[in-house]
């Protein structure tokens, strides 16, 4: 297998001076902040007023670039926003969604976050970004909590403010492989040249050989490319290694996942029994439709999630919500991950502000309700909710990592749908995972 890999301890070493040294500045801020009050510019435990005031909080993502956009997120924020304020608001207080692009950099990234801190913001709600190391300690700084991270990146599984939803990429690959051990022969991994994308192979590779599967392909890929034609010819090469089994191809590319599957459509000719499989994030229903459908690329692929397909009832509110207070916006798709994200990110913001009853709503309050057991019932889309400072997974470098459930789904007839009943919790396999 190609591709570089990080052994266990140099992994999790990175990961636990990454996690500690903001955690002690967070400590610093917090008690100079406390003691000093008065020489802070911004001092956690002020943010978002009191009485009668606005809940202020922000959702950000990467907008019209030239790869990665998730600009159903922002909008679906302010949607929530007039839909909650047009029924009460949260315990009578409006809520108001401050709106921020990253542009997929680490620049506009950080001063998104500084903004945050600037606005006074009581948390950062339902976002997507790859700049962790970038927008975190900013957070950090302020005591800003970070709820519904996409889970794109390993700092949001490791920081104390950070309270994800999902399990990020870590559970949809290991789902995938634990998936793909018993259907399939070759695998080929796909995935962009990045420091995100090294830790892709080792999280696949623990669900493929916790099923007695061997271990991927690991094929390295731009993730801006414009075409690849030569990778999927040689990812069709290498999946179709042992002609007396159906090989598989991984493309793991996020937005670019559609420009891969253009080049493998015109390159598959050569290998028909060669099947693909990926993670929700990469393909959605709109990529489907777009490839053929039926008779597209997908058709009979393995798909994980975080949560139920669309089509499932539980996900009604959320499209009351998008009737109401978003119809026509194009921007906001319910069968998007993230916007679904999104929602469940604010599910969690509303019941940490119910749960405060008639106190005040900081930074610090919303933080400590979570930290001290709140647990956040999500209607079934995931299963209840609760954050500790180390959960199950600490031991591998995941100790905010709470939701290791995923589902499975498959393409019939052109459509995504659930190939079994129920989640799929991975916790085990992520504890036996090489990273």
């Amino acid at each position: 297998m190609t591709g570089r890999r990080h052994p266990r301890s140099t992994f999790l070493s990175r990961l636990l001076s990454r996690r500690v040294k903001p955690t002690a500045l967070t400590t610093v801020a917090l008690a100079a902040c406390s003691t000093l009050a008065a020489g802070c510019g911004v001092v956690p435990g002020t943010t978002g007023g009191s009485g009668d005031d606005p809940i202020t909080v922000m959702t950000w993502a990467p907008m019209d670039t030239g790869a990665t956009n998730q600009p159903g997120m922002p909008a679906f924020a302010q949607a929530y926003a007039r839909w909650i304020n047009a029924h009460g608001g949260i315990n009578g207080r409006k809520l108001r969604v401050l709106v921020c692009n990253d542009h997929n950099d680490g620049v506009a990234a950080a001063k998104c976050a500084r903004r945050a801190a600037k606005e006074n913001v009581v948390a950062v709600v339902g976002s997507y970004s790859q700049h962790s190391d970038a927008f975190l300690p900013p957070l950090e700084g302020a005591g800003i909590p970070y709820i519904g991270g996409y889970g794109i990146t390993t700092n949001e599984f490791t920081s104390p403010l950070s309270y994800p939803v999902n399990g990020g990429q870590p559970t949809l690959l290991a789902g995938l492989g634990n998936a793909l051990a018993s259907s399939c022969g070759p695998v080929t991994l796909v995935r962009p040249n990045t420091i995100a994308g090294d830790q892709l192979p080792e999280l696949l590779d623990s669900g493929l050989t916790a099923g007695g599967h061997p271990a991927a392909s690991d094929q390295l890929a731009e993730e801006d490319a414009n075409e690849y034609d030569g990778q999927s010819e040689l990812a069709l090469r290498r999946a179709n290694a042992d002609p007396a089994k159906q090989g598989c191809v991984v493309p793991a590319l996020g937005d670019r996942t559609n420009t891969f599957m253009d080049s493998f459509r015109r390159a598959r000719d050569h290998y028909p029994e060669v099947r693909t499989a990926t993670v929700l994030g990469s393909v959605d229903q709109t990529a489907i439709n777009a490839t053929g459908g039926a008779s597209g690329p997908y058709e009979g692929s393995y798909i994980t999630g975080w949560y139920p397909v669309a089509s499932d009832a539980r996900w009604n509110p959320m499209k009351k919500v998008i009737q109401e207070k978003a119809f026509g916006d194009n921007r906001i798709d319910a069968a998007d991950a993230g916007v679904q994200t999104t929602w469940i990110a604010y599910t969690v913001l509303r019941r940490a502000v119910e749960a405060l009853g008639d106190g005040e709503v900081t930074a610090d309050s919303v933080r400590d309700v979570l930290d001290d057991g709140l647990k956040v019932d999500t209607g079934g889309l995931t299963p209840t909710l609760q954050w500790k400072f180390q959960d199950q997974l600490a031991a591998v470098g995941f100790p905010r990592l709470v939701n290791a459930n995923v589902t499975l789904q498959i393409v019939r007839e052109g459509r995504l749908v659930a190939a079994r009943e129920g989640f799929v919790d991975v916790t085990g396999t992520l504890r036996n995972a090489e990273l």
